[in-house]
């Protein structure tokens, strides 16, 4: 394959950047933002920056399950978009709040009824990070308050993938830069106790995290109904929540694997975290600091993967089958060498991020070491996402489930499982031989993008 091939023109280019670009705004400022936050709870202490990255990261096994269950009506929505169907669009909307509803009514019981048992999966050893005793307090009453927020959360995330994929991405950033600089500011306010308001530590960080959402909330919502002229599809939106029973049946085909897939990851990843916390609670420190940083990095790739599922599955859904391919070899290309120029930046920042965080040298040396890594494997990562992102467009879901799920359970987590458990391997070993061991993913991935098993019109 020429290197030319895998270059567009400059039209290409602003195609993609046009969706690309306002998602990665709103990740970006979100990731930076939640850096912020993390960097403010660091400042309080170890134990309670600890507790709130056990915390986050059972949050993000419900954000992906969101994410995973919207996903399959959003196949629909994009396809039907590209037909012209405002009635089609109509359908997937409404059973995306079915979706939503049922998976926020889980994560409420889960997390109300689990909470104290699954923080402590991560709570191991003690010394230099502090206290587990307090790290589970300030963990629980970190959770309390940001269950509140569940609820607008997956409002928006309904709202806000109807409107990318029907070719809206202005406004979602627009809700989300306005929503991050509310929890900014109330963060500074109600962590350390500002203008007269009482210093709440945690508590302050989840009650301005919760606030925010609630606005973001506010904005999508009031405008999208404000703006109907501009988005058919939202009259008479409510008059009814029927879906056709043969469409909510393909739907529910298609969507249940990326739900299911969305799960057992963000599930794997949570298992993965629990293996290395094995070696004690600095590590979920370090952990926590590395993740952060890489996250911001991370908002460019994930980004263009979401224009990869937008824009290559609009033109599944018009039949332009051959330019759908082409259009995925050459994001796929550009998402890669992004990341590549990110990682080199990220190697070079990696010495000097941690030190702005108030903990002990041992964790600081830690996160060093762990952003290195990250950065080593960064342009994997990217190929990965686009692969995922590739084979979802045209409704491959099943295989999706097998590409990404099937592989983190039966690969990496065996091979973390082992090497936290049974061997006397530093914790920088583990974690990158259980981020070097995706080679066979991505080459699975390569394999099922070129022979085009993703080619795919699945509305008519």
């Amino acid at each position: 394959m020429k290197v030319s091939s895998l270059i567009g023109n400059k039209h290409f280019y602003r195609t993609v950047l046009l969706v690309a670009v306002p998602i990665m705004v709103q990740n970006g400022i979100t990731n930076f933002v939640s850096l912020l936050d993390n960097i403010m709870v660091g400042q309080v202490g170890t134990e309670q920056m600890s507790g709130v990255a056990i915390v986050n990261q059972l949050i993000f096994v419900y954000n992906l399950c969101i994410f995973g269950g919207l996903s399959g009506a959003g196949i629909f929505t994009a396809q039907f978009y590209g037909q012209g169907n405002e009635e089609g669009i109509r359908h997937t909307f409404r059973f995306k709040i079915w979706i939503g509803i049922l998976i926020t009514l889980a994560g409420l019981l889960v997390f109300g009824f689990a909470m104290e048992p699954l923080i402590c999966l991560y709570l191991h050893g003690s010394g230099d990070a502090g206290n587990i005793e307090a790290a589970l307090l300030y963990a629980k009453q970190y959770l309390k308050i940001m269950l509140i927020g569940l609820a607008p959360f997956c409002l928006v995330q309904i709202y806000a993938s109807t409107l990318r994929e029907t070719g809206e991405t202005v406004l979602p950033m627009k809700a989300g830069i306005l929503a991050v600089l509310v929890n900014m500011c109330l963060n500074y306010i109600l962590i350390f106790g500002k203008f007269g308001f009482p210093a709440l530590g945690v508590a302050g960080a989840a009650i301005a995290t919760v606030t925010s959402r609630f606005v973001e909330c506010a904005v999508v919502l009031g405008w999208t109904h404000t703006h109907k002229a501009l988005h058919p599809y939202m009259e008479g939106m409510y008059r009814t929540l029927k879906i056709p029973r043969r469409l909510a049946g393909q739907i529910f085909v298609k969507g249940m694997p990326l739900l299911v897939n969305e799960g057992l990851w963000s599930a794997g990843m949570a298992v993965l975290m629990q293996c290395y916390s094995l070696r004690g609670l600095d590590v979920v420190a370090g952990m926590n600091i590395s993740t952060t940083l890489v996250n911001l990095f991370n908002v460019v790739f994930l980004a263009l993967g979401t224009a990869i599922s937008i824009l290559v599955g609009q033109q599944l859904g018009a039949g332009k089958m051959e330019e759908a391919k082409d259009t995925d070899k050459k994001m796929i290309f550009f998402a890669v060498v992004c990341s590549t120029g990110l990682a080199l930046v990220l190697a070079v920042v990696a010495p000097l991020f941690p030190r702005i965080y108030n903990t002990t040298d041992e964790i600081r040396r830690l996160a060093r070491s762990f952003l290195w890594i990250a950065a080593l494997f960064m342009p994997q990562q990217a190929f990965m996402n686009s692969a995922y992102f590739t084979l979802r467009s045209g409704g491959k879901t099943l295989i999706t489930f097998v590409f990404d799920s099937l592989c983190i359970w039966v690969i990496n987590i065996p091979l973390a499982f082992v090497l936290s458990r049974y061997t006397g391997l530093s914790i920088f070993w583990v974690y990158f031989f259980c981020q070097a061991i995706d080679i066979f993913k991505s080459a699975l991935g390569f394999y099922l993008v070129k022979k085009g098993v993703w080619v795919h019109r699945i509305v008519t």
